[in-house]
């Protein structure tokens, strides 16, 4: 159990000392060492960095040094590659070849402690979205330009999808790759909006259109960004995660090789549609940790406001609303855990198929529970929560972070359509399985 009593909703159940089938012995470890190492490099100044709308350069550095970015990827991890950089485990407590997505989800989890998406989302959302395409459908040629700096943390990338006329509708995007007359070049032009870590980065995994329209026309690239020719940035003020680098990119006829293809000409939607997997289960896991951040906070303030001449928490229908939260949280983080679980104990090919539907639900599940909770404890706060420093400053953020998790990695209500077409899907697909032949008496 734990050593002293916690304000309850503010940690898991397993770090609440109640009993859990998930965790073995290495990711009680593994969370230990995260904390720790959260605590001192990141969550200690999140909130005034996330003010300056800035990390500081040397906090990404201090993460790559440490090999930190690395657990952002999927599990399992490039074993081979990281083994060959000189990486053979992570803060000389988890073997790469062991780490599964337990312990990725409890690095995302302890990383979103602060409550604010943006501080963490600086620094690891180029390497876990960007990355990935190239380890699963690069050429070797490819992974070998690219991979041994980006993996170390020596360039940064990141994925760059949406564009201002194409979010969640992706067979629509319009930025094109043609090639050159010689058939060595393509030339690229269009624009990306709302693209995380863009304006830091050196290169990034972007979607064009090398054939025709729809889904089949798409394609991925590996495109060098800063400082390239034909390579114009901008930052982008949003309302929240102001600290991870929202960038407006123009393209206007940049010119790379073909051999930045990622995998084949025509098959970009399907290789972005398995990258979003882990993308949306990424943004689950953090905008439930949030959730709790800003219903922890809110518990523990009732606690001690006093209205009508008694605590809030004595007036019943404070703990009224307080329940209501707290059951959509603990459920949510259930089906959080569930979710990891499951993805260690399948292969990824049919974890995209079994869970890719249901991906896509809990990251919109995931979004709901955060803007009922952020309400929650903004109402809690009353004046305070809608005050922009003092002691409801974070729960102020935090409420203005809500679109954040509920908007990227897919929007909310297509999430919750996909979700449940993919399980129609399926199941169809199942059905037709055991139909039996035609002309046979044989199921």
């Amino acid at each position: 159990m734990s050593a002293k009593p916690i304000v309850p909703f503010s940690e898991p159940p397993y770090l609440a000392g109640l009993p859990s089938p998930y965790y073995k012995a290495t990711h009680l470890a593994w969370q230990k060492v995260c904390r720790a190492f959260f605590e001192k490099h990141l969550l200690e100044h999140a909130l005034e960095w996330d003010t300056a709308e800035t990390v500081p350069a040397h906090v990404f550095e201090t993460f790559a040094q440490a090999g930190m970015l690395i657990p952002s990827l999927p599990a399992p991890l490039p074993v081979d590659w990281l083994k060959r950089l000189g990486i053979h485990e992570l803060l000389g407590t988890v073997k790469v070849e062991d780490f599964d997505y337990i312990h990725a989800m409890i690095y995302c989890d302890e990383m979103a402690r602060s409550g604010l998406a943006g501080p963490g989302g600086s620094l690891t959302t180029g390497i876990a979205f960007g990355v990935p395409p190239i380890v699963k459908y690069g050429s070797k040629q490819l992974q070998e330009r690219f991979l041994p700096e980006l993996l170390t943390g020596k360039k940064r990338t990141c994925i760059a999808i949406t564009e201002p006329s194409a979010g969640s509708d992706v067979a629509n995007i319009t930025t094109t790759a043609t090639k050159t007359p010689d058939g060595k070049h393509y030339l690229i032009n269009g624009t990306k909006k709302w693209i995380t870590n863009g304006i830091w980065a050196d290169y990034s995994t972007i979607a064009v259109r090398t054939g025709g329209p729809g889904p089949t026309g798409l394609s991925l690239l590996v495109i060098p960004l800063k400082g390239y020719p034909g390579v114009s940035m901008r930052r982008i003020k949003v309302g929240g995660q102001v600290s991870a680098g929202t960038t407006f990119i123009e393209l206007d006829d940049v010119k790379v090789p073909v051999a930045n293809l990622i995998g084949q000409e025509g098959m970009g939607m399907r290789y972005i549609m398995t990258n979003f997997n882990h993308e949306r289960l990424t943004i689950a896991i953090g905008a439930t940790r949030s959730a709790r951040v800003a219903l922890a906070a809110a518990t523990e303030y009732i606690l001690k406001r006093e209205a009508f001449g008694k605590p809030l928490a004595e007036q019943p229908v404070v703990r009224h609303r307080l329940a209501k939260c707290g059951a959509l949280l603990e459920s949510q983080w259930a089906w959080v855990e569930q979710f990891a679980y499951q993805m260690t104990q399948l292969p990824k090919e049919t974890a995209d198929v079994e869970l890719g539907g249901l991906t896509a639900m809990v990251k919109a599940q995931a979004g709901i529970v955060l803007n009922e909770c952020a309400q929650c404890a903004m109402l809690l706060f009353g004046g305070n929560g809608y005050t922009k420093s003092g002691q409801g400053e974070l729960i102020e953020r935090i409420y203005r972070e809500v679109p954040g998790a509920r908007i990227p990695g897919g929007s909310e209500d297509v999430m919750l359509d996909l979700g449940v077409r993919q399980l129609i899907k399926n199941f169809k697909n199942k059905t037709k399985a055991l139909e039996r032949a035609r002309g046979s008496s044989k199921l």
